[in-house]
């Protein structure tokens, strides 16, 4: 990573302690209940630069049809959707590396489409609760270098990676994560035709396209991450498919051109870039777009996540190591 990157890195973790403190925090959240929680220490949670919706969200996002004109490279990664009701839907990420969160309802199901950059973490939910339809912000926190979320109705802070609430009214709520996938956006035109849609630039100055986090997915540490680092002399910084408890390295399913094993048949297809390797998104190395099947031949809720956070979030999770 760059100096200064590591200097502003420094500075946040000298800082981080003196500010986890409700009582620090109330003035930016009034309406947060601070005695809900599920986490064992203020501390695990961290500012992570920006302020509450420094990172602004994307409520109501536009869509062109997949043959119409835009400014997607080929191998660019998407975040794909698909239900029942609705055309396939590509959300850039190229868009959401600024945002990271959009909002959105296909047919009548209302969804939350994320991505945290930081452990290259990209999570569909289903916004529907008992506790009513939620819409969520980016708060600015994070915890293990994953996003912390907020819904705007009760302002309860939400674990980005696993979709449950850790802090606030909601605590113990668990959203529904909904199968998606990415892949390359040359690979989600060229199956869907005119047939699918994909999100129109937002209506915000930010460099699309460009990558803010320069080299990220090749450093040595994870950005504010304290906590153990995975086993098996696996980077933390490596990509593992994570289906349930259980992951995947990215490698092993690419060397072995797929596996098909604890009920889930994973396939690996050349052509999508990393969106955290270079400036320029489109000129990333192949990282390749991994499918997640049941025996059925249906779509399964995964995530292609760094390792790190896999062991954060799952630290009694079964490493799916090469036979």
């Amino acid at each position: 990573m760059h100096r200064v990157f590591q200097m502003f890195v420094a500075l946040l973790l000298m800082i981080a302690p003196a500010h986890a403190d409700p009582n620090f925090w109330k003035h930016e959240w009034p309406n947060t209940d601070f005695n809900k929680t599920s986490i064992k220490s203020w501390t695990e949670i961290q500012s992570g630069g920006p302020p509450r919706d420094g990172i602004p969200a994307i409520d109501t996002p536009k869509f062109l049809r997949a043959s119409g004109a835009n400014s997607l490279q080929p191998n660019e990664p998407v975040i794909t959707v698909a239900l029942l009701g609705g055309s396939e839907r590509a959300y850039p990420i190229r868009y959401l590396i600024w945002h990271e969160i959009v909002n959105d309802t296909i047919g009548k199901v209302p969804i939350a489409v994320t991505f945290c950059p930081l452990c290259n973490s990209g999570v569909t939910f289903d916004r529907r609760t008992e506790h009513g339809v939620l819409t969520f912000g980016v708060s600015g926190k994070l915890r293990n270098s994953d996003m912390v979320m907020f819904d705007r109705e009760t302002e309860s802070w939400w674990q980005q990676a696993v979709g449950e609430a850790i802090v606030g009214k909601l605590t113990g709520t668990e959203l529904k994560m909904l199968p998606s996938w990415m892949e390359s956006w040359s690979q989600f035109r060229e199956r869907n035709g005119s047939d699918g849609l994909v999100m129109k630039q937002p209506a915000t100055s930010r460099n699309y396209g460009r990558n803010p986090y320069q080299g990220y997915d090749t450093s040595a540490k994870p950005f504010l991450y304290n906590g153990e680092m995975p086993p098996h002399d696996i980077s933390p910084v490596a990509r593992v498919v994570r289906v349930g408890n259980r992951a995947w390295p990215l490698t092993r399913v690419r060397d072995e051109g797929g596996v098909r094993e604890a009920g889930v048949n994973i396939s690996w297809e050349a052509g999508q870039a990393s969106a955290l390797d270079t400036s320029v998104i489109s000129n990333g190395r192949d990282v390749g777009t991994i499918r997640v099947r049941d025996k059925q031949g249906r779509d399964m809720v995964h995530d292609v996540m760094f390792a790190f956070a896999f062991h954060a979030f799952w630290p009694r999770g079964k490493w799916m190591i090469r036979r």
